[in-house]
Formats: structure tokens, sequence, C-alpha cells
């Protein structure tokens, strides 16, 4: 019947398998291959892209539906285990092997009408825990879908509409040496002077905002060296931008606080917009429906971190949420793990709303097809 789950054991072993193969950015082939050759099994339509991306696609029809997720993880090695709860211990678990094995599980489940009605495109992404993004910035121009679903933990019962932009400052103060005992500020008092200016700047921008309506801006790194006759103090920031504030004008606003600090050098990198998307569509009505059905509350979310969704936005300016079972909270930490009941019901409520969207969306008249790279 529609929807309907194959057995669970399958959709837990790729799972396992994938959280099982290290893919840290830039090291994502092994996983890949492995990825590859279980679509191909399941029946997907699958490659290796120029990007080194994993896609499949499954499914015929106007409406065009991309699944991005993403198949490497940051550093930190934690030994792969179910434990007695059937929680499922590794770095990847959780962000974000889980939501990308999720979404090639519900694909592999649709039934017939759902893939007469759709064509389906998972894309396993590479680097997306580097700042290149490389994966989502080559497939995003190889073609044009009609919905988009990030493949990122959300909870199972949790679609995140919107996440913050991004900018990184890399701050360097020089000053010739001078005996300590002398008046005068050292490269590394500029710095912090620096530094107390760059945080005041964000606090002003959370008064009587939230969270994700204002600057979070945290110290990267952070350093000073003399060789006797010059000083040097370096730093990086970390700017967290939302949607009222883009990188262009950070950049700005960071070069007019810092103008007047004596050999400053600025340069910025990670430049990425904050985007937040309508809650009100056919993508996220249809998982609204299924979760209900599963016996979930539907729970709408910003996040404060970045992902793909803002690499992808302007080029994909189509109904978009990111979903994917598990607690972000456990991103990037030595206790990442997901609770394998949780991925099962995750995919259970795609394979359905998947289902959903494919047999209600209306015949577009220029559907979603594949457009020359690079246009």
């Amino acid at each position: 019947m529609p929807g309907e789950l194959r057995p669970p054991q399958t959709a837990r072993e790729l799972l396992i398998g994938a959280v099982s193969i290290p893919s840290l950015s830039g090291q994502e082939g092994p996983l890949a291959a492995y990825l590859g050759s279980w679509m191909t099994a399941q029946g997907f339509q699958a490659r290796i892209d120029e990007a080194g991306n994993a896609v499949g696609e499954r499914g015929q029809g106007p409406l065009t539906v991309a699944l991005l997720g993403h198949m490497d993880t940051v550093p930190g090695e934690i030994p792969v285990r179910i434990d007695e709860s059937g929680v499922l211990h590794g770095r990847g678990a959780v962000d974000a092997k889980g939501p990308l094995c999720a979404f090639l599980a519900a694909v592999a489940a649709l039934p017939d009408e759902a893939l007469a009605a759709a064509r389906f495109v998972v894309i396993g992404a590479t680097e997306e825990e580097a700042p290149s993004s490389r994966g989502a910035r080559h497939v995003m121009t190889t073609f044009r879908p009609d919905v988009v679903l990030i493949g990122e933990p959300s909870g199972w019962e949790g679609l995140t509409l919107g996440y913050k932009g991004r900018l990184v400052a890399r701050v360097q103060l020089s000053r010739e040496n001078f005996h300590t005992a002398g008046e005068g500020q050292s490269a590394a008092d500029d710095l912090a002077e620096a530094w107390f200016r760059v945080r005041a700047w964000a606090a002003r921008t959370a008064e009587g905002a939230g969270l994700f309506d204002s600057v979070q801006a945290t110290i990267q790194e952070l350093s000073s060296s003399n060789d006797g006759v010059t000083q040097l103090a370096r730093a990086t920031f970390g700017l967290r931008l939302p949607p009222r504030i883009s990188p262009a004008e950070a950049e700005a606003t960071l070069g007019e606080l810092l103008a007047d600090l004596p050999g400053l050098q600025l340069r910025f990198s990670g430049h990425e917009s904050a985007v937040r998307h309508p809650r009100d569509n056919a993508l996220t009505r249809a998982l609204r429906v299924v979760i209900r059905a599963q016996g979930g509350t539907p729970v709408f979310k910003v996040k404060t971190g970045t992902s793909d969704m803002n690499v992808v936005a302007e080029l994909w300016p189509v109904p978009t949420l990111a979903y994917g079972p598990g607690d972000s909270s456990l991103d990037h930490t030595p206790d990442e793990r997901l609770e394998l009941a949780e991925y099962d019901r995750a995919v259970a409520v795609l394979t359905g709303a998947l289902t959903r969207l494919a047999l209600s969306w209306p015949v577009p008249t220029q559907p979603g097809a594949a457009v020359p790279a690079g246009t």
C-alpha cells in the first residue's frame, strides 16, 4: 500500500553501514561508493557526479523533488555501536547520515503511483561541513527542482524552515615593538579592543530580538607573537547573521567599527545569507498531515547554524525545509547518537509525505527539468 515500508532492517542496515564508514570532508569516496551500490540495488539510477556527490533518481513524473543531504562529517572518532536501548552511537549518526539514509530509505519505499507522478533526486553531497559546500554548489547548477528537502536533524516531528547566515572575519593587527614599561597599546591590546567592539555591536542587534534575529559573535582563533621587532596579533571571529543583516552589510559594519585601529588587516570568508522559508506550502502541509497520522505534533523550527539550505536558496527559490531524525544538539559532540526507532519513524513520515505530495501536486506548465551545468 502507499507509504508501506520495506523491512525495517533494510533501512537500518543502510544507516549502520554508512555510519561505519569514515567520511571526513574531502574523504567521502568510500561512502559514496557504498551508497551508490545500495541505490543501484534498490532500483535507483545511481551515479557519482563530478563533485563526488552520490546521486540517485527514481520516478519519471512531472514534479521534481530534490532531497539534499550530505555525506561528510566533522573529525572525531566515536566507536560505532548499538546499545541495549536501540540507540546507534557513531560520528555522523545525527549530522547527517541519519537524515540522508532516511531520505534514501523513504524514496526506495515509494509506491508506483508516486513514482509515476514525480521524479525524486536524492543527493549525498560532499563537503557540507567545510566552508566550500562543494557538493551543493555543484548540484544546484545541474537541475531545477520544484520542491527541496534538506537532510539535517530536526527530530521526527520537527520541520526546519530556516538557518542563520554566516560571515568569518580574520583580523590581524601589527605594530612596531616597544618596551612594555613605556606608554602605548600593544597589538594584542588593539585586538582585544577589536573584539570588544564586535561583541558590543552583536549585543546591540539583540536588543528586543530573539536569538534567530540577532548577531551571534564568537572567537574561533586567537594568537599573538613578537619577534623583537614587530608585534602581531591575530584572531578569527565567527558571526552568525539574522535575515535582516546580509554578509555584505556585516562586512561593511566591521570595517567601520575597526577602521581607526592601527595596522589593521581584515579578510572575510564564508559569506552565507540567512534564509527563512514560508511555513504554509504543499511540502509543509504533506509533512504535517503525516506526522499527525503517526501520532506526533508538528513543530516548526529555525536554526542558529548554517546548512546547505543557505547555499541553494538563491538558485532554488521553491518550497524548502530541512527534515531528518535526530537531536541537533548532539551535532559535532563526542556523544553523537540516534535512536533507531526515531529513524524508522522518520522514514515512515518521509515515505508517506512524499507520496502525498506527489499525488496532490498540480501538473506544472514548466516542470523541473535538467539544465546544462553552469547555467
